[in-house]
């Protein structure tokens, strides 16, 4: 067996930060509507429900991220691994934005857009990610 290790731990907290804010915003595009249908007032108490549970792990990603980026020796690293990181932190200060403007806008348009572009850049740092885990 592997032996367990704080990077690994710290590895597992990252990716389970990551697990519920994304996975729950998708699990979310599908239940909102069902919701809106069968109970428009109860929208805002899933909202309030989901973002107790969200924000929170959205920390966890961006400590573990700290965390994880204070291990990286970036002397060594390529230009290339410098500007796929410089563009995560973009991508993951333009998700926190999007997720706020979403959640604390008041119109339908500033919902939807802060929803989509929040999932999207979600994605984009998620992927980003993937891409400086597997660097050399």
């Amino acid at each position: 067996m592997i032996s367990p290790s704080l990077d690994a731990l710290r590895t597992a907290l990252h990716l389970l930060g990551v697990a519920v804010w994304i996975g729950g915003q998708i699990v979310l595009a599908g239940v909102v509507p069902a919701v809106r249908a069968a109970a428009p007032d109860a929208l805002g108490a899933v909202a309030r429900a989901f973002a107790r549970i969200a924000w929170p792990m959205f920390l966890l990603v961006v400590l573990t991220g700290v965390w994880g980026y204070s291990d990286v020796d970036v002397s060594a690293r390529s230009t290339e691994y410098t500007v796929t990181f410089g563009i995560k932190m973009l991508l993951v200060a333009a998700t926190a934005i999007a997720a706020l403007i979403h959640s604390q806008g008041s119109s339908k348009a500033a919902k939807a857009i802060g929803g989509a572009a929040g999932l999207l850049t979600a994605l984009a740092a998620a992927w980003f990610g993937v891409l400086l885990a597997h660097a050399g």
